[in-house]
């Protein structure tokens, strides 16, 4: 393996040039991804329906086709999974990621194409490894192995030929052989389905074999690292796999965890925040130390971004990348060569820098708290708890907010439901702290808090370690990229976990 990864890491290098190419043209880059996706959509059902064959510029294909939500595409989808064919894409359909975006009952099942699989899902992941390169030219990273702590899949019982499971596990399935030498666990243990037991799995796999990156959700990898060191009695990660040297982490912020991952580490090493999800690969940090992440403009993806105050018209109308605007938060809708056409991916983001375009996730459209117009979004949060803990002295390991509605008795509130690595000493001073945090960073929530006419001072319960991860088990979606969502505009959820909690 030491032998090939010089080779591999060679290859990665010698890609930039190619990055570099669609980073200076970008407007050019996603017209070409345009006029490629329509070629292959026009002779499919659905291209048929809305007469791609006749789609020759941006203007007609956004008049021409509606923007699609899952519900729209669904029908699709599910004769997809029964076996039909050349409905939103004209190559075979035969594996289906279950996404896991939300804690719904109703699970989403996005089509992957073998188009969606090389030119999408692998490019990016190998151009993420070139831009680290490029970045830390000095790097071993392939001298040793890539942790991944990834889903499951099972075969899909209406169709035999069809497979489904999470994102990363049909990634797993369809790595070339020699992706195996490079990574851990191996895939018997890597596909497992009962989390706890592959934690565990995975924890005494690992603990021998000489470890530079680890990719994965937050709360997983700190579980795993955290029994790592139980089994090892080591008094960090660094004196486990001394040359770990890189964690690739998305799916949720990172900025509430990133002092726990510091000092379970031990020393540092480059955090790279990666925006990859059931229905692409959408972006990354190119540079650890610059904010934002750059979007992937090459990779079978054609992007429309859809202004806040658009999402609910019947008509909503969207910008190409030549009208966005810093700091403003947009709904992304994509095109994609895995057949979802003007599809409302329902992330929320905002753009940090226009040339390169690099983007930051900012929410999710249906994750937020505007139950009094005070249009609370998830980055706000995150940033303030992040603030709150800094100054009382906590650590956070998860949370999730909902409204407490006006009563006679009492103005409204939000209700926070917090699960604490360390407690603060103070919980009153942490309520304080976040209050503030979240009226400096949006207005909204400030005017609203003025003089508690409005909303009064934040409530906030701590909650016993494990008690999210026990809700999502009662759930059936503990594990994988599955989270409870962070802000909700509605008591549902809140409510659940406190009754389960015996919180009244």
């Amino acid at each position: 393996m030491k032998l090939l990864s010089p080779a591999i890491s060679r290859l990665a290098r010698i890609r930039y040039w190619r990055i570099e190419q669609w980073i200076q043209n970008p407007i050019e880059a996603q017209r070409e991804v345009l006029q490629e996706l329509v070629s292959f959509g026009q002779y499919t059902e659905i291209g048929r329906k809305y007469g791609m064959s006749k789609l020759f510029n941006v203007r007609d294909f956004k008049k021409a086709i509606p923007i699609h939500t899952y519900e729209d595409l669904k029908p699709y989808i599910e004769r997809l999974m029964l076996g039909e064919q050349n409905l939103l894409w004209n190559t075979p359909v035969k594996w289906f990621a279950k996404s896991s975006g939300t804690t719904n009952d109703k699970s989403k099942f996005i089509p992957i194409t073998e188009e969606s699989l090389s030119y999408n899902h692998f490019q990016a992941s190998k151009d993420v490894l070139s831009m680290y390169y490029n970045f830390n030219p000095e790097s071993d990273l392939l001298t040793g192995k890539g942790l991944l702590i990834g889903g499951s899949h099972q075969i899909n019982p209406l169709n035999e030929e069809a497979m489904y499971g999470d994102l990363s596990a049909v990634l797993f399935q369809n790595t070339p052989i020699w992706a195996n030498w490079i990574r851990t666990p191996d895939l018997t243990v890597a596909l497992m389905d009962e989390w706890e037991t592959k934690i565990e799995a995975i924890a005494q796999q690992t603990l021998y074999d000489d470890v530079t990156s680890m990719s994965g959700v937050p709360t997983w990898t700190l579980v795993l690292l955290k029994r790592i060191l139980e089994i090892t009695g080591k008094k960090n990660i660094q004196e486990v796999w001394p040359n770990i040297e890189l964690y690739l982490h998305g799916g949720v912020s990172f900025t509430p965890y990133k002092e726990q991952f510091n000092k379970i580490i031990g020393k540092p090493i480059h955090y790279l925040n990666m925006y990859n999800a059931s229905e692409g690969f959408f972006a990354a940090q190119n540079n650890p130390n610059e904010e934002g992440m750059l979007l992937f403009l090459e990779h079978g993806i054609f992007y429309e971004f859809m202004p806040i105050e658009e999402y609910g018209k019947q008509d909503p109308q969207t910008i190409g990348l030549q009208d966005v605007e810093i700091g403003k938060n947009y709904a992304i809708v994509i095109s994609t060569n895995g057949g979802l056409w003007r599809y409302l991916v329902g992330d929320t983001i905002s753009f940090t820098s226009l040339f390169p375009f690099k983007v930051n996730v900012t929410g999710r459209l249906k994750h937020f708290i505007n139950a009094f117009g005070e249009e609370l979004i998830v980055d706000n949060s995150d940033k303030a708890i992040a603030i709150a803990s800094e100054k009382s002295g906590a650590v956070v390991n998860d949370y999730t907010a909902a409204p407490i509605y006006f009563s006679d008795n009492s103005n409204a509130a939000h209700e926070w439901l917090i699960e604490f690595e360390k407690a603060p000493e103070n919980l009153l001073q942490f309520t304080y702290e976040l209050d503030d945090a979240l009226k400096n960073m949006n207005s909204d929530y400030e005017a609203k808090r003025y003089k508690d006419i409005a909303l009064r001072m934040p409530v906030i319960n701590a909650m016993q370690k494990g008690t999210f991860n026990q809700w999502l088990k009662l759930k059936g979606k503990l594990g994988g990229q599955h989270k409870v969502p962070r802000l909700s505009n509605e008591r549902n959820i809140i409510d659940e976990i406190k009754q389960m909690s015996a919180i009244v």
